[in-house]
């Protein structure tokens, strides 16, 4: 994707998924259920992940705040899937709860040579640990408008886009800035 495009940062303002498998959540004692040995392997690979805040709105606000999606895409087109893509990169500078489900996630965006913040109105909804990012024919000046939706659990991120020049799908990792 060329980095002057407005789509691959709209990308990641996307939500939603079959609520039937979102339905299959584990049950409250299972949640954070993981070996010790798992844990430390995990602490050890990288020990700048701090833990994450149990409430999910907090964690949702932990996890994409100074955060940096990198990952992999894939266009679809007439329900086929078409060629795997790397080079995926979204900056986000902060989450913030607005009324209701409403949410504003502001990401660093690139337009031609100038850099800026943009502010994207999206909507949240929490299903256990999963938080479901929702943008619904998003208007952008100049960009046509777009349709996401985004699911992030722990540091991961999978979802998928249309727009008026097409859609596709997405996946990858969260880290963040060194404190």
């Amino acid at each position: 994707m060329k980095t002057t495009s407005l789509l691959p940062c709209l990308i990641v303002f996307i939500l939603a998924m079959n609520s039937a498998a979102l339905a299959q959540t584990p049950p409250e004692s299972q949640k954070d259920a993981k070996p010790d040995a798992a844990k430390k392997v995990e602490d050890a690979a990288n020990p700048a992940l701090k833990p994450l805040p149990a409430d999910p709105e907090e964690r949702f606000k932990a996890v994409f705040t100074k955060a940096t999606l990198s990952g992999r895409w894939a266009p679809l087109k007439d329900g086929l899937l078409g060629e795997e893509r790397g080079g995926d990169k979204y900056n986000i500078v902060s989450a913030i709860k607005g009324e209701g489900e409403t949410w504003i996630i502001s990401a660093k965006m690139k337009y031609g040579d100038r850099e800026f913040v943009m502010p994207i109105p999206v909507k949240m909804k929490f299903v256990g640990d999963v938080a479901i990012l929702t943008v619904d024919n998003l208007a952008i000046p100049n960009g046509g408008t777009y349709t996401a939706r985004l699911i992030i659990y722990e540091r991961t991120y999978s979802g998928t886009w249309k727009g008026q020049r097409g859609g596709g799908m997405l996946y990858g990792t969260i880290t963040h800035e060194a404190e």
